[in-house]
C-alpha cells in the first residue's frame, strides 16, 4: 500500500479543481460591437443619437450610461406608448441586439454646449455593466434622416 505525503494530496486536489473550474469556463461573455450610428442634424439645444448594440457573445450585458463631449446631460430614454422616459439601463441579450432607433429607445442630449451640422461627427462613449466602454463617432445627418430597417 503506498503513502502519499499531504503535499502530493493537495496537489492532487488543486489539479483537479484547477481541470474542473477550465471546464466551467466555456461562457465568453458578452462581445459587442456597434452599427448603424447616427444624430439627426438638431434643431434645437437638444439632440437624439441612435445604434444598434448587437452582442455575440455567450453572456448577457447592459447599457448603463453615455458620455459625450457636446452635453454635460446625456441620457438614455425608452418610448412607451408613445410616450418616452428616462431609464437606468438596456438590457442587451447574449446573442441578440439592443436597437436605439427613431419612435423607440434612444438616447438624448440635453442642453448642446455645440450645434452640430449635418457631416459634422460627435464623439460618445458607451458604458456597460460588465465589457470596456466602446468609443462611437456618430455622424450627424439631415434632420429627417431614418434609416430603413431590413
Amino acid at each position: 500500500m503506498t503513502r502519499r505525503t499531504p503535499l502530493a494530496v493537495v496537489a492532487a486536489v488543486a489539479l483537479g479543481a484547477g481541470l474542473a473550474l477550465a471546464g466551467c469556463s466555456a461562457d465568453s461573455g458578452p462581445e459587442l460591437k456597434v452599427s448603424g450610428a447616427f444624430m439627426p442634424q438638431p434643431v434645437d439645444d437638444m439632440a437624439a443619437g441612435f445604434l444598434t448594440v448587437e452582442n455575440d457573445g455567450d453572456g448577457a450585458d447592459r447599457l448603463t450610461s453615455v458620455t459625450s463631449t457636446i452635453s454635460d446631460d446625456v441620457t438614455i430614454h425608452e418610448t412607451k406608448n408613445q410616450k418616452m422616459q428616462e431609464v437606468k439601463s438596456f438590457d442587451i441579450p447574449a446573442g441578440g441586439k439592443l436597437d436605439l432607433e427613431r419612435g423607440g429607445n434612444h438616447i438624448m442630449f440635453m442642453a448642446l454646449k455645440q450645434q452640430p451640422k449635418q457631416g459634422d461627427t460627435v464623439s460618445i462613449e458607451l458604458h456597460f455593466e460588465k465589457s470596456d466602454p466602446i468609443k462611437v463617432e456618430l455622424p450627424v445627418r439631415e434632420t429627417t434622416h431614418n434609416p430603413q430597417k431590413h
